[in-house]
């Protein structure tokens, strides 16, 4: 026979461990570590030898239960319990300063979660006004809600948020003020008649590569991929041409020569 089948036997003179679990809301192994511990020892037992607690012994489980909500450990509660004339405000300010610098970690965990949903939705941490100074005139922001639109669903839109999230203006600065100089240098190579397979025409096409990758990683096959429905887009290429005519089936063959070099088959690759 246990401790839990003695609940009938509770009285005047106590509890049995069963119904002073329940009563408390704990296990009848957690009274029975307490005890142990010597952290609430039951007050009294019954002729049977079982254990049965008090009022004072309640109230004493009562306590421990605050101060584990607190998050105290239990041999500090144990101290607190059996010394009462230490300071108890000592360990709680104590355990109060923990618990501020917790919450403070959660709060921060919380404004990044709420960045990277934010960065998901609109596609950018900046305002239309912003993104216009950085990106310069031709930019176009509703451009993001069609991106979205288009590939929010996907694992590259979904790492695209989470390092959109992280970046600052200067960041997003740095991204454009790098791609405005590879757009004039792919203009300049293009004007010079650089052929697509050469060591020149190769070096501009990883720098492309390289750009996308500011934003989601990106194969070669995934590059070939976005060249050709850059080709395809009025938009993309209305885009590159206004920059310099040509510049967008240009861009297209020095990324696909690039590719073969590395071993991809442009007209075989998929987003991969």
């Amino acid at each position: 026979m246990t401790d839990t089948v003695m609940d009938d036997a509770a009285g005047a003179s106590g509890l049995t461990v069963g119904a002073a679990a329940s009563h408390v809301g704990v296990t009848v192994r957690t009274l029975h570590h307490w005890d142990a511990i010597g952290l609430v020892r039951p007050s009294g037992r019954t002729s049977g030898g079982y254990r049965l607690y008090s009022a004072a012994d309640v109230a004493r489980i009562h306590r421990v239960l605050i101060y584990r909500e607190l998050g105290l450990p239990l041999d500090d509660i144990g101290e607190l319990l059996d010394a009462p004339t230490v300071d108890m405000t000592v360990p709680l300010r104590q355990q109060r300063a923990q618990l501020v610098e917790r919450i403070s970690r959660l709060q921060a965990m919380v404004d990044a979660v709420d960045r990277m949903i934010d960065a998901a939705s609109a596609g950018i941490l900046l305002s239309p006004e912003e993104q216009v100074a950085i990106f310069g005139q031709r930019w176009e922001p509703s451009s993001l809600a069609g991106a979205r639109d288009r590939w929010g669903d996907t694992a590259q839109w979904a790492q695209y948020a989470e390092r959109a999230a992280g970046m600052s203006p200067e960041d997003w600065q740095r991204i454009a003020d790098n791609l405005a100089t590879l757009e004039n240098d792919l203009a300049a190579a293009k004007r010079a008649g650089v052929s697509p397979g050469s060591a020149e025409a190769n070096a501009l096409a990883e720098r492309h590569r390289a750009s996308i990758g500011a934003y989601f990683d990106c194969t070669h096959a995934m590059q070939v991929c976005l060249g050709r429905t850059h080709a395809a887009d009025p938009g993309f290429t209305a885009y590159y041409d206004a920059i310099e005519p040509g510049l967008t089936l240009w861009l297209r063959d020095i990324i696909d020569a690039n590719a073969r070099a590395q071993g991809v088959d442009p007209d075989s690759a998929t987003w991969t």
